[in-house]
This record gives C-alpha cells, sequence and structure tokens, in this order.
C-alpha cells in the first residue's frame, strides 16, 4: 500500500468522528411526552404486544431491518488471523456498505473467540433480536461448523458472507464469462485454486447452477484434491475427484476452461495459462493480489476473459453485489433462512444485469467510461441503483416461492 493510500485509509476513518457510523433516532424526543412514549411508561404497550406475539417485534421495533455483522477476526480479508477487535473496521464498514447500498441497519459484533461451541452459544442468544445475521471472517474449516450449527438453531436468516456472497457474484460472472466464450456450464473444465470457505462454496453453487462436480478439480496446498487422499475434512472430501490422475496445478490447468483462483498472488504462471483450452476463463480473486496479473494474462492469452476482486481493472467480483441486496429480500418477506434457490436467485438476477444498458448515472461514476455486455464487462458495476430491486426482488420471490417467507411478497417485487 502506498505512503498516500495508507495516510487516508487511516483520516477516513478517523475523522470527522472515530469510525464510520452512528446511531440515529428516528421519532420525536424533544418534549416529556415524547420521553414517557419512548421509555417509562409508554414502552410497556409494545413490550405486552411482544410478549403476546412475537411477531410484533416487527411492528415496533427495528429488528425488521436489523442484521448483525459478527466475526471472531480469524481470517480478516487477506490478512489473515489478527484477533478479533483487528476485525472491527472491516465489520463497520461492511455495515456501511449494508446502509449505503440497500438502507439496511446493521450493528457489528466482534467475538472474542476461536472456539466454535462459544460462537455459536454468543450467536444463538443473541440472534432473535435481528432480522439477520451476517458471519465474517471467521477461518475455515469452523465457520462451516459455525454456520451449519446457527442455521439448525436459530429462526433467522444465517449467510457467511466469504462463501456465499462470493460464491453468488463468482457465479453470476461466471455463467456471462461462459456465454461470451461460448461455452456450456455442463460441459466446461474448471480448476479451482485454493480450498477454504469461498473456493468449497464457489464449487457447490456452480454445481447447483449444472456444473457436474466430476469437471471440478480443487486444488489445496498439497496439491489435487482426489479420491485418493486421507488427509482431507469432511468439506475438502466433498470435492475429492475419483477419476483424474492429476496431482498438480500443472497437470489440472492443461486443458480447461475455467480458473477460478481463491489463493494467493501470483500462484498461475504465463506458461500454465497457455496451456488452458481455446477461448479460457480466468477469475483470479486473490486480495489485493491475484494469481496472475490481468497485465500479464492478457499479453498471454488474447482470447481470454479474466476478472479479478479489485476494482481497478476490469470484471471486478464483488460481494456488495450481493450480501446488501440478499439481505434487502430476506428481511423484505421475514424470511427464516437463506436458501439455495434464494442464493441461484440472486447469482441469476446479477447475471441479468450485466446484459442490460448501463445508466449514464453509472457510467458518471466511474469517470465517464462506457461498457456494453463482453469480455470486459460480464458483471454490473456497485453503483447501478438497479440491483436494488432486481436482486432483492428475485431474492424474496425464491423465499416466498420456497416456503421460508413468514409473510407475502410486497408490491415493489411483484413487477
Amino acid at each position: 500500500m502506498s505512503d498516500d493510500l495508507k495516510r487516508d485509509a487511516l483520516e477516513y476513518h478517523s475523522l470527522p468522528r472515530p469510525g464510520k457510523l452512528s446511531i440515529e433516532i428516528t421519532t420525536p424526543a424533544e418534549t416529556s411526552r415524547h420521553l414517557s412514549l419512548a421509555y417509562s411508561p409508554g414502552v410497556a404497550e409494545p413490550v405486552r404486544a411482544i410478549a403476546e406475539d412475537p411477531e410484533n417485534a416487527f411492528k415496533y421495533t427495528m429488528k425488521g431491518n436489523l442484521v448483525a455483522v459478527i466475526s471472531n477476526g480469524t481470517a480478516i480479508l487477506g490478512l489473515g488471523n489478527l484477533g478479533s477487535l483487528a476485525s472491527k473496521p472491516v465489520m463497520e464498514g461492511k455495515a456501511l456498505l449494508f446502509k449505503r447500498f440497500a438502507n439496511v441497519d446493521s450493528i457489528d459484533i466482534e467475538i472474542d473467540s476461536e472456539d466454535v461451541d462459544d460462537i455459536v452459544k454468543t450467536v444463538s442468544l443473541i440472534a432473535e433480536s435481528f432480522g439477520g445475521i451476517n458471519l465474517e471472517d471467521i477461518k475455515a474449516p469452523e465457520c462451516f461448523e459455525v454456520e451449519r450449527r446457527l442455521i439448525e438453531t436459530c429462526k433467522v436468516p444465517i449467510f457467511h458472507d466469504d462463501q456465499h456472497g462470493t460464491a453468488i457474484v463468482t457465479v453470476a460472472g461466471m455463467l456471462n464469462a461462459l456465454e461470451v466464450q461460448g461455452k456450456s456450464i455442463k460441459d466446461a473444465k474448471l480448476v479451482c485454486l485454493g480450498a477454504g470457505a469461498a473456493a468449497i462454496s464457489c464449487s457447490r453453487l456452480l454445481v447447483s447452477a449444472g456444473m457436474p462436480k466430476d469437471n471440478i478439480l480443487m486444488i489445496d496446498r498439497k496439491g489435487v484434491i482426489h479420491g485418493g487422499r486421507d488427509d482431507l475434512n469432511k468439506y475438502k472430501a466433498e470435492f475429492a475427484n475419483q477419476v483424474t490422475s492429476a496431482r498438480t496445478l500443472d497437470d489440472a490447468i492443461d486443458g480447461a476452461d475455467i480458473f477460478l483462483g481463491l489463493s494467493g498472488p501470483d500462484m498461475l504462471s504465463a506458461d500454465q495459462l497457455k496451456k488452458m483450452a481455446p477461448n479460457p476463463i480466468v477469475f483470479a480473486c486473490a486480495n489485493p493480489d491475484p494469481e496472475i496479473r490481468p497485465e500479464l494474462a492478457l499479453a498471454t492469452r488474447d482470447d481470454l476473459v479474466m476478472a479479478t476482486g479489485r476494482s481497478d481493472y476490469p470484471n471486478q467480483v464483488n460481494n456488495v453485489l450481493g450480501f446488501p441486496f440478499i439481505f434487502r429480500g430476506a428481511l423484505d418477506v421475514r424470511a427464516t433462512a437463506i436458501n439455495e434457490e434464494m442464493k441461484l436467485a440472486a447469482a441469476f438476477a446479477i447475471k441479468e444485469l450485466a446484459k442490460e444498458e448501463v445508466l449514464p448515472e453509472v457510467v458518471a461514476a466511474y469517470g465517464g467510461e462506457q461498457w456494453t455486455f463482453g469480455r470486459n464487462y460480464i458483471i454490473p458495476k456497485p453503483m447501478d441503483a438497479r440491483l436494488l430491486n432486481r436482486v432483492a426482488g428475485a431474492v424474496a420471490r425464491a423465499a416466498v416461492e420456497t416456503g421460508v417467507a413468514r409473510v407475502p411478497l410486497p408490491e415493489q417485487y411483484k413487477a
């Protein structure tokens, strides 16, 4: 990071006051009458109403528009395990994005424990105060167990964004990249470098979208995950390829249609890129430095579609395209879960928006640069205001159709 960026980032987080968020009062609080309604004795009436019917919490409190952003700081961005308190700026940033893009209120909560039981107990005890729980920056494999147990325990949507947010946006972009390159998801061969939370969830959602599991070769630090290995946890074992003879990235990449990188910088060489099939797709999503630099990749292959996790290159795989709107849709129908159908609905909505004409205000927000659907534009831009109704609406409809919604589809999503 440059000295200028470091200085600007620290100033941004400290001025005009520390942090990025504040709490605002939404009702009058100017007179003694107001105070008697806000607190004692008036507050007793909504208390009694909620005790009689818990659904009244959505009517008389902020629960219906409130998400908890929860981390233990064991997998902070690309920085690793720096502790729960160090994760607070990221969680505040997540809350900022919820508010900015979907007008969802959120509170960040940092849990100072790496013990799965501690995390599950803490979250399950507070979950009913919120309309949804966004888990963040919890390392694998613990994150899978935490999410699974919370889904079983809690009556509100539980969503680990490092897994599912990344997967949803990746699948949206991947489906468009396949279309641009004239390939079918049922035939494409994918190499996934990385076997953590994001990699496993991306692979799972790609399978849900139509990719045969046998077409995926996943690679961890010890090489290709195959059926002959006896050192795999149950999550990696789900993608142990039973037929491949490939053992290294160099073996696996030969003839592959897609490279999905969720690992580290400079892990894919130009020579390996040359070995991929015609019209390859490369999603090099390690942050801040991708598995292969776009400049090198595009100089090596002129038939390439490339995406990264960075905003300074085309086709950014950015979770902000997903999680604010996914929760917006889930909250608006009081969903009890965010299921596979809702995730796919979000991915398809993002996918389709990239094919529409880019709005003038989006062009202006990005310095006048023009885009049309193709190799350099397979994923919409986060500033596209249409994402809100398109993605939230798709998620809300899927929730209603799959029976996890507690109220009917709102009018604004029926069109």
